[in-house]
């Protein structure tokens, strides 16, 4: 049980239809989806109005619903579901959200930053859960809609909460913030993701520091070490860094890579391995240590999480293809950054003959969307054997490749089906192929016709 009627009565006064210490199990806003006692909050989006779906709510379990007063009732209501009357569902599902958290009240972590944010957060939640009993956001729930309902997912039982914070302009980190109340926030990077909405890579770093807005006075922030547009920002919060300088409060010191994943040096706490290959997942992973010794994990309990956590899928996935070639499924989502951070992982990879890169279109650039896809072609070089493109700009790598290096075949294709035409002939052991684009380009769809 979450909470009962009786309570949400009490936080919202407005209401009709039986009042009762009846049990709300789970709160929903997708009508579609099967479950005993819970909440339905209808939400009002651009294209839909949940509010048309209330029947189907309450035929698949609802026991209670949130109603818009603007909104006409429906003829022939049930008398028996509790209905209660908002002025706006989202506002009324985030509020609900924050007041479950102050009744739960546990140790709260919030994960934000350009690239690494789900990766980050599995990382975190995995070493937690070896020493508290920890809720985490599922997938990548991390807009004004997904992060309350992840909190409304909370156990009551629950020690420690991490939740991932996304957002596409400015105000939306800060809204997140305020919500969740993070005792511990972490910001994994700032990269180019939203260019297009928040101008500059500042602007970013500014929209990415509104996780301080909500944190608690007493709380602890924790950045990339490596950027300098985090070290300066005056928050009023303690600040730990992490990354590879000298100066970060907890340091990288030697990396080895393979396609099982990395192994890594650590200034405190010695020598880490985790599933996932590249550096740049290393200092994901270095987050999750500091978080977890300020929680009092040990050591031990740290070192033996990392090492078997579960990743989210298609972020740098390790998969075996047709022929036993190795396919990297990095396809969630491209920013400039994570790619040529996945490229320089990609040429670090031990033994094999063939890498090969298949690139698509990098998205939410905005003016920048040129200069920034040919500047994926500055890190491919040897070892890089191939490199595929598919989508408007991702033409742009592909022919600054074939400027400066002849060595490297570099193929652009106008049709996904033309490309997958095009794969086999790295169908075998000896070969590496890294898929990654931006979301909307569905890059899954090769690697389902491969595996």
């Amino acid at each position: 049980m979450l909470f009962t009627i009786k309570w949400l009565s009490n936080l919202f006064p407005e209401y009709k239809g039986p009042i009762s210490d009846a049990p709300i199990d789970n709160v929903i806003t997708d009508s579609r989806l099967e479950t005993e006692n819970a909440l339905f909050i209808p939400i009002i989006g651009e294209r839909f109005d949940g509010h048309q779906f209330v029947y189907q709510a309450l035929e698949h379990g609802a026991k209670a619903v949130f109603w818009d007063k603007k909104k006409e009732l429906p003829e022939h209501f049930p008398d028996h579901i509790s209905l209660f009357f908002v002025d706006d569902t989202t506002e009324a599902l985030q509020l609900l959200a924050m007041k479950y958290r102050e009744e739960i009240n546990p140790k709260v972590i919030g994960v934000t930053g350009s690239n690494g944010k789900t990766t980050t957060k599995d990382l975190v939640a995995s070493v937690v859960k070896s020493s508290y009993i920890c809720h985490y956001t599922k997938g990548n729930l991390n807009n004004h809609i997904g992060l309350p309902l992840t909190i409304l997912s909370m156990p009551r039982d629950t020690d420690v909460l991490v939740v991932e914070m996304g957002m596409n302009h400015f105000g939306e980190i800060e809204a997140l913030s305020r919500i969740a109340k993070p005792d511990y926030g972490i910001i994994t990077n700032i990269g180019e993701s939203h260019i297009e909405f928040l101008g500059s890579r500042e602007g970013i770093a500014k929209a990415k520091l509104e996780i301080t807005a909500g944190m608690k006075k007493d709380g602890l922030l924790i950045v990339d070490g490596d950027e300098p547009l985090l070290l300066h920002e005056q928050t009023g919060l303690e600040k730990m860094t992490c990354g590879y300088g000298k100066e970060c409060d907890y340091q990288i010191r030697e990396v080895h890579l393979s396609i099982h994943g990395t192994r890594f040096t650590v200034s405190r706490g010695g020598e880490f391995s985790i599933p996932l290959a590249g550096r740049h997942h290393a200092k994901n992973a270095l987050f999750a240590i500091a978080v977890a010794e300020k929680l009092g994990i040990s050591s031990t309990e740290i070192k033996d999480s990392l090492a078997s956590m579960e990743n989210t899928g298609m972020r740098f996935e390790m998969l075996k293809g047709k022929n036993g070639v190795s396919i990297i499924n990095d396809a969630y989502n491209a920013s400039p950054t994570s790619v040529k951070g996945a490229i320089e992982t990609v040429k670090q990879l031990a033994g094999y003959e063939e890498r090969v890169l298949v690139l698509g279109d990098i998205l939410e650039l905005g003016s920048h969307a040129e200069e920034m896809h040919a500047s994926i072609a500055e890190v491919i070089e040897k070892p890089i054997t191939a490199v595929l493109t598919y989508g408007e700009k991702a033409k742009l790598i592909s022919e600054s490749v074939k400027k400066n290096r002849r060595d490297i075949l570099c193929k652009h294709f106008d049709t996904k089906e033309a490309l997958l035409h095009e794969l086999p002939a790295y169908f075998h052991e000896n070969a590496v192929i890294l898929f990654k684009a931006s979301r909307k380009l569905q890059f899954e769809t090769f690697i389902e016709s491969i595996i």
